[in-house]
Order: C-alpha cells, then sequence, then structure tokens
C-alpha cells in the first residue's frame, strides 16, 4: 500500500484528517499545526489511511489533552483500534510530568556564582585548618632536634630552590630587558630617559622579583608537592606510614614547607640581581648609560624597597608550599585526580600570590613605605 501524504483542513467547528498519520510524516504533521483548532467541536477521521502514536501524539499537541479525549470520545467516526490507540496517547501525554525548567538563566547564573562562592570559602577555612596543624607539628619539633628531617630538607632545597636557579635568572633577566626597553620608549618622549634605571630598580626591588619568582615556584613546586604526595596516597603510602606510627605531616610536609622558606628569599634575591642585570644591558646598548652611572644611580634607591620585596617572600613560599601539600593530601584513588588537584595547586597558588601582593602594595602605599 501506497503512503499517503497527511493533511488536514479546518472547516465549520470541523477538523478533517486524511492520509497517513505515521511516524514517517511526523515533521510534515508538525508543520501543519494550526492554533485554531483549540475550538473544534467534531472529529472526522472517515479519509484517514493509517494511524501510530506519533500521529496520535501530533494531534495531542495540536488539540490538547482533554479536548482530544472529548472529540475521540463523543465527536468521532474512528474505529474502535484508532480510537483505543489515540485514548492510550491521550493518556499517556496526561500522566507524564513536564520538565521543570528555570524561568531564567540568571538564576542559574547566580545558583553557579553561589555554588563557587562557597567552595572557596570552605577551601579557604581547610587552608586555615591545615596551617594550624602544620604549624602545631612544626612547633613540637623545635624541642626535639633528634626528630629533625635534615636529609630531606636539603633534598627539597635543592629540588625547589638550586634547581630552579636558571630559569627563575633567564626570565627576570628577560623581564628586566622589557621593562627597561618600555621604559626608555616612554620616557624618551619627555626627555627622562635617565629615569628609566629607577624605573627597572624599583620595580624590581619591590614587585616584580618576588612577584616573578613566587609565580615561577608556584606552577613548578605546588604541582610537584601535589603530584608527589598525590601520588603516595594513590599508592597508599600516606597509610603505610601512618601505620608504621609515623606522621605525614612531619615526615613530607614540614621539610617542604621549610625548603621553600628557605629557597624562595634567595631566588627572590637572584631574580632582583638578573632584573637589575637586563635593565643595565639594555640602558649601555639603547641610552649609553654606562655601567658604573647605571650602579650609582641603583645604589641611590631607599634600602627599604629591598627589604619591603624581600619581607614578601616568606609568606608567599609558605603559602604555596601549604596549597601544594594540602592538594596532594585532597587526591582521591586515580591518575585523573592526580591530575586534577595538581591544576587546582597551580592555579590557587598563582591566584593567592597576586592577591596578597596586591593588598600589600595598597597597603604599603597608604602607609608610605
Amino acid at each position: 500500500m501506497n503512503n499517503q501524504r497527511p493533511t488536514l483542513k479546518v472547516s465549520e467547528g470541523c477538523i478533517q484528517l486524511h492520509g497517513d498519520w505515521t511516524l514517517a510524516h511526523y515533521g510534515e504533521l508538525r508543520r501543519q499545526l494550526v492554533p485554531e483548532a483549540q475550538s473544534l467541536q467534531r472529529l472526522d477521521a472517515s479519509q484517514m489511511t493509517s494511524l501510530d502514536t506519533a500521529g496520535g501524539a501530533v494531534l495531542v499537541e495540536l488539540l490538547g489533552v482533554d479536548q482530544l479525549r472529548a472529540l475521540v470520545t463523543d465527536h468521532s467516526d474512528l474505529s474502535a483500534e484508532r480510537q483505543a490507540l489515540l485514548l492510550a496517547v491521550v493518556e499517556a501525554k496526561a500522566e507524564a510530568k513536564p520538565l521543570v525548567t528555570s524561568p531564567t538563566h540568571w538564576i542559574d547564573r547566580l545558583a553557579g556564582l553561589g555554588e563557587r562562592v562557597v567552595s572557596g570559602w570552605l577551601q579557604f577555612i581547610a587552608l586555615l585548618g591545615f596551617m594550624g596543624q602544620v604549624l602545631s607539628t612544626w612547633l613540637s619539633l623545635c624541642w626535639r632536634p633528634s626528630r629533625w628531617r635534615i636529609t630531606a630538607l636539603t633534598a627539597q632545597i635543592q629540588q625547589c630552590g638550586l634547581n630552579a636557579v636558571p630559569i627563575v635568572a633567564l626570565l627576570t633577566f628577560l623581564v628586566g630587558a622589557v621593562v627597561a626597553f618600555l621604559g626608555a620608549t616612554v620616557l624618551a618622549n619627555f626627555g627622562a630617559t635617565i629615569y628609566t634605571v629607577d624605573l627597572v630598580a624599583y620595580s624590581f626591588l619591590r614587585e616584580f622579583g618576588v612577584l616573578l619568582t613566587a609565580i615561577l615556584l608556584a606552577g613548578r613546586t605546588a604541582s610537584a608537592f601535589t603530584a608527589q604526595l598525590g601520588s603516595m596516597k594513590v599508592n597508599e603510602e600516606l597509610d603505610a606510614l601512618r601505620t608504621q606510627g609515623l606522621d605525614p605531616i612531619e615526615l613530607l610536609v614540614i621539610p617542604r614547607v621549610l625548603a621553600l622558606v628557605i629557597s624562595l628569599p634567595l631566588l627572590t634575591f637572584i631574580a632582583i640581581l638578573c632584573g637589575l642585570l637586563g635593565g643595565a644591558m639594555v640602558s649601555l646598548i639603547s641610552l649609553d648609560i654606562p655601567v658604573v652611572q647605571y650602579i650609582a644611580i641603583v645604589q641611590q634607591v631607599p634600602f627599604k624597597h629591598f627589604v619591603v620585596g624581600l619581607a614578601k617572600a616568606p609568606l608567599f613560599a609558605v603559602l604555596i608550599a601549604l596549597i601544594g601539600c594540602l592538594e596532594g593530601f585532597k587526591v582521591s584513588g586515580s591518575a585523573q585526580s592526580v591530575g586534577e588537584h595538581t591544576t587546582s595547586s597551580v592555579v590557587q597558588s598563582i591566584f593567592v600570590v597576586i592577591l596578597l601582593d596586591a593588598i600589600a602594595a595598597l597597603f604599603l602605599m597608604e602607609m608610605g613605605v
């Protein structure tokens, strides 16, 4: 039997159905929906050649559950089989619960923002608790030299500090050269290229030296701490340590924190020197400022700016180490979790370093330091 195109006609309060009302013509049926069908009084299906549940669903969408039930029951010439089919579709549609959707998109966005705020607050509380736990453990070890982990501390200093010297020195040297070049380009318009030296000196002594070093270690060292501790947790090595009566905080965390506290100020000092050296190279080549004059200008910068920059290094070191170790302890038993928490530790460390540096800069500026 050949398929016949389905059509519907509305005239004088009656809806007339023609052709095959089946799944094969579902798209065509949907395109024929008309709003005036909601006020019809009779259903004429004498010219309908076939009907299935897809056609019945279109009729429900066209007429509505209540109206189609009334038309099928009282005002139609459908066969008993088709009448039963339509009534089954009507009952199924009536029992189906509508999807609950949010009335507006901004509610979903506001809910997502609230979830992020709560998550950030919980992470902050967890970091404070972990910091207190590490501090109490460290204070209990201060009076017990026999329990100091000198070998582990030395190994971490080599890994965190000594091995990071080349990348820190190269990066800060290049940034110092870029800052000097940009400063010279702008200050040349005012005939004040000599102040390029002051620009480089002030920026690296107060901000760039410690900030660039902390960001580098946040990406290099915090991720290493998280990956190391996370892998140990996945392999159940932390549980093994606890079974043997050893404290993972004492054995693993404190040497890493102390190593970073020792290494970051030293790396900051190297970063300041390399940044000034990069500025000196640009000043000598592009501005014809001799090295002797460059050093004489740098020596006129107040010593307090160097102290301000160096004093932030231990604080940044503690936070970077704690975040890296805490994220390592949060790892669950999968490689994917190790990667996720490693990424999280890097993002959190960089965010905290930049945030605290901005707060410190605003505070010290208001205090006149």
